[in-house]
């Protein structure tokens, strides 16, 4: 699979498991929603102090395995570095997340003041490789 048509499934696929590695190199898997970006990096919001937080700002190697809602079906790979985008400049990379994943919100200054109560970040991925390229 190219990486054109893994960012193509993953703007229509939201559910995923991104996997960060612990500092003893183990992986540490978290249940995640996602979305693309305009540039074409993978986006998923997070809390300051989450281990995932941590542990990519400390090894931004990343792997992220996209499914369908109902789980089974196809399903994406994706490798890449994780850059971490503090607040205040992550705030509309977060809308435009939610936007994607959820459609509108009722009320974005509700929303901008939830992500600074609740610590947000955004993880911002760079592709680099995609798969499966099997079946099976």
């Amino acid at each position: 699979m190219d990486i054109d048509a893994a960012r193509s499934y993953l703007s229509t696929h939201h559910h995923s498991v991104l996997i960060a590695r612990k500092p003893d190199g183990s992986p540490q898997p978290s249940p995640v929603v996602h979305g693309v970006g305009d540039d074409g990096r993978v986006i998923v919001s997070s809390r300051e102090p989450a281990y995932k937080v941590r542990n990519l700002r400390r090894d931004p190697r990343v792997t992220l395995c996209a499914f369908p809602d109902g789980f089974f079906g196809e399903w994406v790979v994706v490798e890449g570095r994780a850059g971490i985008v503090p607040l205040p400049d992550c705030l509309e990379t977060l809308v435009e997340l939610y936007r994607q994943v959820a459609g509108e919100h009722p009320d974005w200054g509700e929303f901008r003041e939830a992500m600074v109560r609740e610590r947000r970040v955004a993880i911002r991925i760079e592709i680099e490789t995609a798969g499966p390229n099997v079946a099976g």
